[in-house]
């Protein structure tokens, strides 16, 4: 099976105009929903909110499968800080050797670095004398696909 590999989109502006939304007050309820009132609590800038570090973060089209384990869908926007110092379990971008940079979680040990997709059928990549780099996830956006189902 391919690896889930991602797609380099750019550098996040360094001085977005911002533009807040409003945020509601209360967290949606993933169950049964309560009856409560509407009421918006102060916004937020989704910008400023994924991006600490504009001048250190990327941003990648995840593609693929092997990471929805993880909670990382095809076509996901990945926020990626390189001055992050990537540790071990967490989830990153890592490239070597000419490959297509790929999203996978970080397991390194003294003799290599491991690479393990969120499902078990993907082999681990695990590396060794090779230089990697690593750049930590810091963050993913997702733009749901509406899907109309037909009734009658």
């Amino acid at each position: 099976m391919k690896p889930t590999s991602a797609l380099p989109l750019g550098p996040a502006s360094l001085d977005p105009s911002p533009h807040e939304l409003p945020v509601a007050g209360m967290s949606a309820q993933l169950g049964f929903p309560s009856p409560a009132e509407d009421f918006l609590d102060d916004g937020i800038d989704l910008h400023r909110w994924l991006v600490a570090r504009p001048s250190a973060t990327y941003l990648y089209r995840a593609c693929g499968h092997s990471m929805v384990g993880a909670g990382i869908l095809d076509g996901d926007l990945l926020v990626v800080d390189r001055s992050v110092q990537p540790q071990s379990g967490d989830i990153v971008i890592a490239t070597w050797d000419g490959q297509q940079p790929s999203c996978k979680f970080y397991l390194p040990s003294t003799e290599h670095v491991c690479l393990r997709a969120a499902d078990q059928h993907t082999p681990d990549i695990c590396l060794r004398d090779i230089e990697i780099e690593v750049f930590a996830v810091v963050g993913i956006a997702r733009r749901m696909r509406r899907n109309h189902v037909r009734t009658g």
